[in-house]
């Protein structure tokens, strides 16, 4: 079954505020001794439902440790730049999706009162 675009934009919208609340939690935990940064995995996962022609409304973000994220002698391994960077692109992310559903509904709205 293929995903309607509303569908899958609200998707993607929750998977960034996954994404939000868990660089969030890394950078509340920047000075915790031992806190391994989490990462959301989503894109490529919702990439391998496309590719295997799955339906994408069930995939669901997953947050799992960054292990390849280099740790301070304490055991911290958040970085604030890459979280900072992180920050940056998931708000791009979300002001590009949110556009694209704004858009959807204006020509939907178009398209109704055109018919009138």
């Amino acid at each position: 079954m293929q995903a309607k675009p509303v569908d899958l934009l609200v998707h993607l919208l929750g998977a960034c505020e996954t994404r939000a609340r868990v660089v969030s939690a890394n950078i509340a935990n920047s000075n915790t001794p031992g806190y391994v940064r989490q990462v959301v995995r989503f894109e490529e996962l919702l990439s391998q439902e496309l590719d295997n022609g799955g339906d994408v409304t069930g995939v669901v973000p997953e947050v799992a440790a960054d292990l390849e994220a280099p740790a301070r002698p304490d055991g911290n391994s958040v970085s604030l730049e890459l979280e900072l960077n992180a920050m940056r692109e998931n708000r791009l992310l979300y002001e590009a999706y949110s556009s694209i559903l704004r858009s959807h509904f204006a020509l939907l709205e178009s398209a109704i009162t055109a018919g009138r």
